[in-house]
């Protein structure tokens, strides 16, 4: 990695760097990617993939009816309805 690199994607990224800073992310983005190429050297064939690092389970609410079902009352209230749906003005052509 050099300095047109990191300049190239700080412009890419929109992103407004010192010119002072960018030996510094030279140095660290090369140690990034050179990390990366070690990680895709290792042999993960036999590893079966993970949805999560622990074996937490997510804890859940019972999945009950808290509230009445009030539709007829909210279409009786709204500017118009027709057949059981709201109509609201075309907002695309």
């Amino acid at each position: 990695m050099e300095k047109k690199d990191i300049e190239q994607i700080a412009n890419l990224a929109r992103l407004g760097i010192n010119e002072k800073d960018i030996p510094e992310y030279v140095t660290n983005l090369t140690n990034i990617l050179a990390l990366v190429e070690e990680m895709n050297t290792v042999n993960t064939d036999d590893v079966t993939p993970m949805a999560h690092p622990t074996d937490a389970v997510q804890r859940l609410r019972e999945d009950v009816v808290t509230e009445t079902n009030q539709r007829e009352h909210f279409q009786k209230i709204a500017p118009q309805v027709e057949d059981g749906l709201y109509l609201v003005p075309q907002v695309i052509e």
